[in-house]
């Protein structure tokens, strides 16, 4: 039988509040604090499911491998980032560029001095 959302809320409520804490997120707590007994916590797969997720995203915090994993994380966004800021700003380069005469460098000089000459 599938969680309500009010007893969902009230075990996201009691570990979050639990992680806050800095105390471990345990089942007895858990019942305690979300006012839902802990035998229905442990038949209940979806209930369950929920406490041992946050349990688990507490051991993954402290641990060094944990701690390693969202450095890791954290390195590869920021290389992402870092590439699209450098395509911005090549594409924003090359788009205030001065437009290339297509003649050639030096086209507008000799225009000026053939009409130079015309005119004198």
């Amino acid at each position: 039988m599938p969680a309500d959302h009010d007893q969902l809320t009230r075990i996201e409520a009691a570990c979050a509040e639990l992680a806050a804490a800095g105390q471990p997120v345990t089942f007895t707590e858990v019942a305690t604090r979300a006012q839902i007994s802990r035998t229905t916590l442990y038949r209940r797969a979806d209930l369950r499911a929920v406490i041992e997720e946050h349990q688990t995203r507490g051991q993954d915090a402290s641990t060094l491998t944990g701690l390693t994993v969202k450095i890791d994380q954290l390195r590869r966004s920021l290389e992402a980032l870092a590439a699209k800021i450098r395509r911005h700003e090549e594409t924003s380069a090359v788009s205030n560029a001065p437009a290339a005469n297509p003649n050639g460098p030096g086209h507008q000089a000799q225009i000026s001095t053939a009409e130079a000459r015309l005119a004198g």
